[in-house]
């Protein structure tokens, strides 16, 4: 999808795409923005010093050759994030030599069963909707209590969370070094890892994990700034990803273009006069999925207004005065992990009153979205002028 324009004079969205190397046009009535927000194709790939120096092999897991053999070899993962901890076990059960985890500074890792003994229990005893039902507000109750703990008594929850990594790796290994982060507690985002993977790799001497800053790369590994040098057949740069807002997508309302960052977030789905298009962004403290459901819940809801009542349009508008006394905030406030920060300026601003909140709790939001009436003062319905309040259908043709 490269272009998408609204046309206020018929209500439509005319999207421009390309697959296979062939253009298409599309039309539509509702634009629903589902993409994600990562840049699979152009990852965030730092450069260090003599990176051309060495002879082995980089490569960066979103580009992952699919020749790449690591069998007996020594391999040096750098990042601390969650894709350079599901490496580092998987390659080591999978016949690397050694893998080593080098990171600037530690996260927090939890630990959590891959499999929900409850949730099958629940599946044999009760009808199969009624245990997903319960498993579903489990998990949801949980995460929530659990980030509320967070901030309440971050201290406290930081206690037991290095507490459970010291029982994990035992009173040899230097758990305050390795895993106990400056930070409290979902300041930055947790790790979680299945069934003690990354543990166990650990103490079974095929991983290890080095805390250090890099100094450069050298012809068989990776200096480090304390003069260690690393010796690596392979360097995997998990170093994250960067953000992209609307998928990339160049969007234009009446062939105005829309600079997302100007925007007002209505609902943490929708954006200020910008018509008939919500995205669907989930929660950075708690399972994308639970706002991704409410996300398509409230769609559904706002297209079954649009059609009880006839109407074609629906903006969310926020007044020049309203908007220039209330305060603008960063569409996600007080997460200051690296990739996020990067890119924040991309993003559209918040205020600090519903319906212009990006909220990252669902409890509120549930009530919000899903239980609040779709109609509100900060949205407005209309149809365009001379225009049929019936829904057009969506037409889907080859560009010229």
């Amino acid at each position: 999808m490269k272009s998408a324009s609204w046309s206020d004079s018929d209500a439509t969205w005319t999207v421009e795409a390309e697959h296979d190397g062939q253009k298409k046009r599309l039309s539509c009535n509702m634009l629903l923005m589902c993409g994600g927000y990562y840049k699979y194709d152009d990852p965030y790939q730092p450069e260090w010093d003599r990176m051309e120096d060495f002879k082995g092999t980089i490569v960066h897991p979103q580009l992952w050759p699919e020749d790449l053999d690591y069998r007996g070899k020594n391999v040096v993962i750098i990042g601390s994030g969650a894709t350079a901890m599901t490496l580092v076990p998987a390659m080591a059960n999978e016949g690397a030599g050694h893998v080593t985890m080098v990171q600037r500074s530690p996260t927090y890792v939890v630990s959590w069963p891959s499999e929900d003994k409850i949730a099958n229990r629940l599946r044999r005893w009760l009808p199969g909707r009624l245990a997903y039902a319960i498993t579903r507000w489990k998990n949801a109750r949980t995460e929530l209590d659990f980030y509320r703990r967070t901030r309440i008594e971050p201290e406290v929850v930081k206690a037991e969370l290095i507490g459970d990594v010291k029982a994990l790796l035992g009173s040899q290994y230097d758990v305050e070094k390795h895993f106990t982060p400056s930070y409290n507690p979902w300041d930055q985002r947790l790790c979680l890892i299945p069934d003690d993977d990354l543990f166990n790799s650990i103490n079974d001497g095929k991983a290890s994990v080095v805390t250090e800053e890099i100094d450069s790369f050298v012809e068989d590994g990776l200096k480090l700034a304390n003069g260690q040098v690393l010796k690596a057949d392979i360097i995997i740069s998990a170093t994250g990803l960067q953000l992209q807002v609307m998928n990339g997508v160049a969007l234009s309302v009446d062939g105005k273009p829309v600079n997302v960052a100007d925007h007002w977030s209505y609902k943490g789905m929708m954006l200020s006069d910008v018509p008939n298009m919500i995205q669907t962004f989930g929660y950075i403290n708690a399972s994308w999925t639970l706002r991704a459901d409410l996300t398509s819940d409230y769609a559904a809801r706002v297209i079954k207004s649009m059609d009880e009542t006839g109407n074609r349009q629906v903006t969310p508008r926020l007044s020049a005065e309203d908007a220039a006394a209330m305060p603008a905030r960063p569409w996600i406030d007080d997460f200051p992990a690296g990739y996020m920060q990067r890119s924040m300026h991309l993003l559209p601003k918040q205020g600090d009153r519903n319906p212009w909140r990006n909220t990252q709790d669902f409890g509120e939001d549930k009530k919000l979205v899903k239980y609040a009436p779709v109609e509100d003062a900060d949205l407005e319905f209309s149809n365009p002028v001379g225009g049929s309040g019936a829904h057009g259908q969506a037409a889907v043709d080859e560009a010229a």
